[in-house]
């Protein structure tokens, strides 16, 4: 895979009810699916952390991002918003990309879709993590903080937009926070939008949960007080091999506030199922490689040439080079003998 540079080419999938929808396709490797909320992913790749996050799953992996039918660059013409209207739009991407197994992330509003889809196709879900949302989803969304930012979608867009990037979503200030929400006053029309949350608020999955056979990473941060931890604990309990992970922190985001731990978190649960929550760097402290660079690492002290390293792991000969010289900075090495050298000292394996 080669560096993204600019914005990824957009493509169209089209639904079995005749629904245009956007969507881009990123790296290499396992496919996952980063499911939208309300969402407009061209507008995405401007914000600079989730560029970042978006550039470093794909170093790992082919993720695929989409536009939701109504939203961003997919067809606007729409009527039905509810549950099987999602679900047609994750299948007619699915069967654009030609994917016979995909990872699904499910964020905020798309979790429910994500457990209705993998109950529904468990032969094709490999796992799942999933994110600020909830089995019912009305619960994920009946705290006061989160009705009262609804109640602007109609009254003041700009307003709502501004506030969900900042206050709700905790992006803070700074150029992230404009540009999410940029994001969002894009997305969609305050009508639609409005529309979309009342449905939203409609779709109850409990009943399918345990149907659901794929492992399902629940995330939850430890001090956000939009979505009670225990709407989080319900989701995961609920599911067969459902994991709950709450993350240090208080903003009700990931790939923010501790974003190379989440990534590192993320790559990790979708490349091999394991559950470790990387500790933040520190000066003097462990060194902290990604799940990739662990196994580029241990390849690297085998001898293996890149190219041979990039067959063995199903990745582009160019992604290794990255992964190289990221390791090697952390490292603080300038060779691969170097990086061997300390690989066998420390017990890389």
């Amino acid at each position: 895979m080669k560096a993204v540079t600019g914005e990824p080419e957009v493509h169209y999938a089209q639904t079995s009810d005749d629904i245009a929808i956007a969507y881009q396709v990123v790296g290499s490797g396992p496919v996952t699916i980063w499911m939208p909320s309300l969402s407009n992913i061209r507008a995405q790749w401007r914000v600079p952390a989730l560029r970042t996050a978006y550039e470093r799953l794909s170093d790992d992996m082919t993720l695929v991002l989409y536009d939701g039918r109504g939203t961003g660059s997919s067809g606007r013409r729409v009527g039905d918003l509810g549950l099987a209207a999602h679900l047609r739009d994750l299948a007619a991407v699915i069967e654009a990309i030609g994917a016979d197994r995909v990872n699904l992330l499910g964020y905020y509003h798309a979790v429910a879709t994500a457990v209705a889809y993998a109950a529904a196709n468990p032969q094709r879900v490999d796992r799942m993590l999933l994110f600020g949302g909830a089995a019912r989803m009305r619960e994920a969304m009946s705290p006061a903080q989160t009705q009262a930012l609804l109640s602007l979608v109609e009254q003041d867009w700009d307003l709502f937009a501004d506030a969900a990037a900042t206050a709700w979503l905790g992006w803070g200030s700074g150029e992230n926070a404009g540009r999410v929400a940029e994001a969002f006053r894009t997305a969609a029309t305050p009508a639609l939008a409005r529309d979309w949350f009342a449905e939203a608020a409609r779709m109850d999955v409990s009943a399918l949960l345990d149907q659901v056979v794929a492992p399902t990473l629940v995330l939850h941060r430890q001090a956000a007080s939009q979505i009670p931890v225990e709407v989080s604990r319900q989701l995961a309990d609920g599911v067969r091999n459902g994991t709950l992970v709450e993350l240090e922190g208080s903003t009700p985001t990931l790939f923010v506030e501790g974003g190379a731990q989440d990534l590192a978190m993320a790559s990790r649960w979708f490349l091999t199922g394991e559950v470790r929550r990387e500790p933040a760097p520190t000066p003097g402290g462990p060194t902290v490689l990604t799940a990739r660079e662990h196994e580029v690492l241990r390849l690297i002290a085998t001898g293996r040439t890149n190219a041979l390293v990039a067959r063995d792991l199903g990745i582009t000969e160019h992604t290794v080079e990255r992964h190289a010289a990221n390791l090697y900075r952390k490292l603080g090495v300038r060779s691969r003998a170097e990086a061997t050298a300390w690989a066998i000292r420390n017990g890389a394996d």
